[in-house]
């Protein structure tokens, strides 16, 4: 039996074949790929076509102009897969702005003269996909029984959260915005991951993608907390943002701004990530959400409060 040689091309997916006890044989990576920290020492395989420095209007106006001519916004390296010549390629078809497509995969494949990896194709729209792609990825390895295992084990924290959130009172209303300029709401599993931390969920659909809001509907929304994780954005930058909602005419009116229950988070790390760290994004929320009830130790490093400089 070949030895398998596994080049992924997503962080989330890096992240499910570490936690499946796969990491050593991961040859190859996105430019996207940072947890575990080791694996930031593997060659990488794709690059963006735009310049990711900017605000999240200047990025949201590249992505646009590249998706109109109906190109992918990134580039994979055909050249260093031959070289590495992958047993399986791990990719996604969920989001052509969050990752590499399959398109783009399939098209590097092409190019191949002597590889013929598996592709294996990821697709997290809700909570359950994620369960479904981590099983996926542990069968097409030959790991079954990890995947099941490790899906029983992030279940079953989940689960223990659930159940503790249900039973209190209050459940504030949760304004999560993934994106600052244009104002865009979470979607896909964080309206479940809001509702499971024991919130009201205000935008946002389960299993659909990120809509686009605007912002009086968020004022209008009466929000008891604002969690600010733009997709792609850490703290720091997320920061940086800030002051395009901060300086809204109607921003210190707001309950939430009052009351101090605005936050910022780590969507790179924690909620934009579809993998085995959902656990801790739920543990983030419940935090924020239930602060008597829940301490998990994410301040600092998950999210911080907000207070206008």
């Amino acid at each position: 039996m070949t030895e398998s040689r596994i080049v992924s091309l997503i962080a989330s997916a890096t992240e499910i074949v570490c936690a499946l006890g796969m990491q050593n044989h991961l040859v190859g990576r996105s430019h996207e790929c940072d947890f575990p920290a080791a694996v930031k020492t593997l060659p990488q395989c794709t690059s963006p076509k735009f310049n990711i420095e900017g605000t999240s209007y200047e990025i949201d106006q590249r992505v646009k102009a590249v998706l109109q001519e109906a190109l992918s916004v990134y580039r994979v390296d055909a050249e260093q897969l031959e070289q590495l010549q992958p047993t399986h390629i791990i990719t996604q078809s969920q989001c052509e702005v969050c990752a590499v497509s399959l398109q783009d995969v399939e098209r590097a494949v092409c190019q191949f003269t002597s590889s013929q990896p598996r592709i294996v194709s990821l697709e997290p729209n809700a909570l359950a996909d994620i369960w479904q792609d981590i099983q996926r990825v542990a069968a097409a390895l030959d790991i079954a029984e990890r995947g099941h295992a490790l899906n029983e084990t992030l279940q079953r924290r989940m689960q223990a959260i659930r159940a503790k959130a249900r039973a209190l009172d209050h459940k504030p209303r949760v304004a999560l915005i993934e994106w600052i300029e244009p104002l865009m709401a979470a979607g896909n599993w964080m309206p479940e991951l809001v509702e499971m931390a024991g919130g009201e969920n205000l935008f946002g659909t389960a299993g659909q993608h990120s809509p686009w809001m605007n912002w009086q509907e968020l004022v209008a929304s009466l929000p008891d907390i604002i969690i600010v994780t733009p997709c792609g954005f850490d703290i720091a930058r997320t920061l940086e943002e800030m002051p395009l909602l901060s300086q809204q005419a109607e921003w210190s009116a707001l309950k939430a701004v009052q009351e101090g229950q605005v936050f910022v988070a780590d969507g790179n790390q924690y909620f934009n990530r579809p993998g085995p760290r959902v656990v801790e994004s739920l543990e983030i929320l419940a935090e924020l959400f239930h602060p008597q009830t829940f301490q998990f130790g994410h301040e600092g490093t998950g999210w911080m409060n907000y207070r206008e400089p």
